[in-house]
């Protein structure tokens, strides 16, 4: 048995996703996001998070999804991600479960259409499948740099 991890489960495009708890924020209704120019077009703007300015992204674009408009089900993740707040856009976010480190497998080269780069594995749990996300890559340095530059 290898270590326990507790993940926030989510869906993007009827697929189910995992964040580790640990790097979650918080996880919000979806809030007013006002748009930042010259940014790419998944970064769908800034959103004011308790007096804090979060830049807001929507997942489905990010990974080359076709993107949808926000329901009553859809939530914004925040994430940390370099000692940085990121807020995800998905289309709900279903519950917290545990799940085994060993359950965790490398993810093939392409899940869902999304690229394995974006993913840490893929999780197998008693009844379904979990994307685990590899945050560090969502974000790749120079979008990075580009949003810490919205938040100043």
């Amino acid at each position: 048995m290898g270590e326990e991890l507790k993940v926030i489960v989510f869906t993007l495009a009827n697929e189910e996703y995992g964040i580790e708890v640990d790097k979650v924020r918080t996880v919000e209704r979806m809030a007013p996001i006002t748009r930042v120019p010259k940014t790419p077009p998944f970064v769908k703007g800034v959103m004011n998070l308790r007096g804090v300015v979060v830049p807001v992204i929507d997942l489905k674009g990010r990974f080359g999804l076709k993107e949808t408009e926000p329901t009553e089900q859809s939530r914004i993740i925040v994430v940390a991600v370099n000692d940085m707040e990121v807020g995800f856009i998905v289309d709900a976010a279903n519950d917290v479960t545990d799940i085994d480190e060993d359950a965790i497998d490398q993810p093939p080269e392409v899940v869902g259409g999304i690229k394995a780069k974006y993913l840490r594995g893929i999780a197998k749990l008693d009844d379904r499948l979990l994307i685990m996300l590899n945050l560090s890559e969502v974000l790749n340095k120079n979008e990075i740099v580009q949003l810490e530059q919205m938040e100043a």
